[in-house]
């Protein structure tokens, strides 16, 4: 495939496109797969000290996003059509999140892929997501 967005560039269109979330995420690396961390904060935490769901669910739909954009370009209009979360083990506590998204299938109008995230500095799958994501018409995978 052609067209490759390196990571700096990934980080930058997140700042621009999105900044309201942006502080929150760092692009670790871009390739054949996409390493993105949450910095978890006080916002991030539910009851007990865990990270919630929700804020799993953002990093993965975020490394997926900018992991399709990495094959196709800065597209703001590719959008999740369908995600699936798994969640198997508690996430650490006072650790960041690492979610490293892979592309699966990439088609001209849709992207299937899946992310793994963990604990920084740990092996173990904290949760496992599924995405699907829509590419706008006139993009060529």
């Amino acid at each position: 495939m052609g067209l490759r967005l390196e990571a700096a560039e990934l980080s930058a269109f997140l700042t621009r496109e999105f900044p309201e979330v942006a502080d929150d995420f760092e692009v670790l690396s871009a390739g054949d797969e996409l390493a993105m961390r949450l910095k978890v904060g006080p916002q991030h935490l539910r009851p007990g000290g865990t990270v919630s769901g929700p804020s799993m669910f953002a990093l993965a739909d975020v490394a997926m996003y900018l992991a399709v954009l990495s094959r196709i370009g800065p597209v703001k209009l590719a959008v999740t059509t369908n995600i699936s979360m798994d969640f198997m083990r508690k996430p650490e506590a006072g650790r960041d999140l690492i979610g490293t998204a892979r592309i699966l299938k990439l088609g001209r109008v849709l992207a299937v892929g899946d992310v793994l995230i963990r604990s920084a500095g740990s092996e173990g799958v904290v949760a496992r997501a599924g995405l699907t994501y829509s590419i706008p018409p006139g993009r060529a995978a």
